[in-house]
């Protein structure tokens, strides 16, 4: 039989083990997933709040510090012309970007979700675009888009059409940034791909025994089924639009006559161009803004399209008659 031995103050030495094991068992958790929480503290959360204090001051690289309140917001609303012409570029460059992001990574996604042979093979190859680093894609696209030796034009050649100079006319500029940001649609496609995937072969059994053609069942349950896919590739491809700046930069400079001129691009340039740091993270404290205000309207009208499984929507009239019985209790 196993004896207990007493400590001197007079409890057993066979309890005292249990404790420090659990002491040390609360600790643990928290030791493995500290190396990320310091990661966030010291690369996230601090240079975020840091960002939002020099954006108070006049902040060079190289000179005197000045706190000026609110004048770097000032400033840019009512004395920097460039403010406006970004501002208008990024909005036009999302009109067009998110919409067609979200058609085409669906698009390829309903493609590869059909049971082909070599859809392995073909899922690869739409996916590695994605992982190609921007500078890399830079240069894919202005050989792609070159008025002289484009291949682009070329193929237009072929059919009689005389290409324009892409990057260098003003009207299609903003146009060949959109396709090519279109090219990497890697993650998205694949994103909606396990929504599809999600969907039950019992609603698209149940549409076809009454009578519901392919189309109809791609509106009547694809795309209700897929909605919070919808919802959050559609938030990240807003996102994704007010962050575009590599291949403007490296393509055309924001060029021609800014017609390219992108509000991520203002923002690098006042920082690393100009030195005007705090004015820098005005910039982007309002672009913040901006993108929190779209995201927020995009959630808020999410109650009316987007569809979670096991969730039963109620009409006007019912949500009013819940209310008046609950106020009545």
């Amino acid at each position: 039989m196993a004896q207990t031995f007493l400590h001197q103050a007079g409890e057993p030495i066979a309890q005292l083990k249990p404790t420090r094991k659990r002491r040390w068992g609360g600790v643990v958790p928290y030791l493995f997933i500290f190396p990320w929480i310091f990661g966030f503290l010291v690369f996230t959360l601090g240079p975020l709040l840091f960002s939002l204090i020099i954006s108070f001051f006049d902040w060079p690289i190289v000179g005197e510090v000045r706190f000026i309140g609110f004048g770097n917001y000032a400033e840019m609303f009512t004395d920097d012309p460039l403010f406006w012409t970004s501002l208008g570029v990024t909005l036009k460059f999302a009109a067009l970007f998110v919409p067609l992001n979200i058609i085409v990574a669906l698009g390829l996604a309903i493609l590869l979700n059909q049971k082909t042979r070599g859809s392995a093979i073909f899922r690869t190859a739409f996916y590695i675009p994605s992982v190609i680093s921007g500078v890399a894609l830079a240069m894919i696209w202005s050989w792609v888009y070159s008025g002289d030796y484009g291949i682009l034009n070329y193929f237009l050649s072929l059919i009689g059409i005389q290409g324009p100079d892409w990057l260098n006319d003003k009207q299609w500029s903003l146009v060949a940034m959109v396709v090519a940001s279109l090219w990497g649609q890697g993650s998205m496609m694949l994103i909606f791909l396990a929504g599809l995937k999600g969907i039950p072969k019992d609603l698209y059994e149940s549409a076809s025994i009454d009578g519901a053609g392919k189309i109809r069942q791609f509106f009547s349950v694809t795309i209700p089924m897929i909605t919070p896919t919808i919802l959050f590739n559609l938030i990240t491809s807003i996102i994704a639009a007010f962050q575009q700046l590599t291949l403007a930069l490296l393509l055309t400079g924001g060029g021609p006559m800014k017609a390219t001129y992108f509000y991520a691009m203002y923002m690098y340039e006042n920082a690393f161009k100009y030195f005007k740091m705090g004015y820098s993270a005005a910039n982007a404290w309002f672009m913040f803004l901006i993108v929190l205000s779209l995201t927020f309207i995009v959630f808020k009208s999410s109650e009316a399209w987007v569809f979670y499984e096991g969730e039963m929507k109620k009409n006007p009239q019912e949500k009013l008659k819940g209310q008046g019985r609950r106020r009545s209790l």
